[in-house]
């Protein structure tokens, strides 16, 4: 497997990219990650990929990685959309020709649902790990109204998202390493936490407005992002597919049951083939 690294600039940000290749590509997997991480966490999910035949192009979001930008923070929803816009033009140009997935999770999973539902494109189809549809939780209503609050007057105020690490994988091993990253950060502003909120559920209303074929996965016993919202989105849509893994927590790609996901990830892939 071959990693090249690549930069854009958007809103005044500099972005990191990155593209992994196998000996052959037979199509190509635009990538998005989750909140507070970045895209070198991905590395066995390109590795899986490229393996079979999958190039891998990632990126770091508004405020993570190696991203410029505030820690946590974006312009607006619209400048995310159009980082991965960005992106998919990067894997255009260096996979010509080649069907596009997008792949998202979590937060990466909000913005790649939102992109199909809401731009125009010629995406094969998309992947949705865990998305950022709805809480697994209910914010305490004060936090909601200073948050909404605060999008109006600082919108880039950053506080701590609260996460649970322990709640990310049942494997010890992957939350050690998520907490020794030192990549990995906990601030979140209302431009992406309320707005994250808000654009999932527009995106669970407009389910049916879904064109391209849709993978979902989550786990049932994910206690950050409720896998009854992805349910919801997948009952609203005749061209979405939901799996849901028993007792799988929130990152399923580094939870125990990693193999058989990646695995279903792959074979649904070439079933759009």
């Amino acid at each position: 497997m071959i990693n090249t690294e690549f930069n854009f600039t958007i809103y005044d940000t500099n972005f990191y990219g990155q593209y992994w290749q196998g000996a052959t590509t037979k199509a190509v997997v635009v990538l998005a990650h989750g909140m507070g991480e970045h895209s070198n966490r991905y590395t066995h999910v390109a590795q899986k990929l490229t393996d079979n035949g999958f190039a891998v192009v990632a990126f770091d979001h508004f405020g993570h990685g190696k991203t410029g930008g505030k820690r946590g923070h974006n312009p607006n929803f619209e400048a995310v959309l159009e980082s991965i816009t960005k992106v998919i033009e990067k894997a255009k140009s260096v996979f010509p020709k080649k069907p596009i997935f997008l792949y998202g999770h979590s937060m990466g999973g909000n913005t790649i649902v939102n992109y199909v539902l809401r731009k125009t494109h010629d995406l094969k189809g998309a992947i949705a790990t865990s998305p950022f549809l709805k809480l697994a939780f209910d914010p305490p209503a004060v936090k909601l109204f200073v948050g909404k609050l605060l999008q109006n007057i600082v919108p880039s105020l950053t506080m701590g998202n609260e996460l649970d690490v322990n709640a990310i994988s049942r494997d010890e091993k992957e939350v050690k390493s998520y907490i020794q990253d030192p990549l990995v950060h906990s601030k979140i502003s209302p431009n992406y936490s309320i707005k994250f909120i808000e654009t999932g559920e527009w995106a669970i209303e407009n389910a049916h407005k879904l064109t391209i074929p849709m993978l979902l996965v989550h786990g049932t016993e994910d206690s950050i992002i409720d896998y009854r919202g992805t349910e919801a989105f997948a009952n609203n849509s005749k061209s979405a597919k939901l799996k849901l893994y028993e007792g799988g927590y929130h990152e399923l790609h580094n939870d125990l049951c990693q193999e058989e996901m990646l695995q279903d990830v792959v074979d649904w892939l070439n079933s759009q083939l």
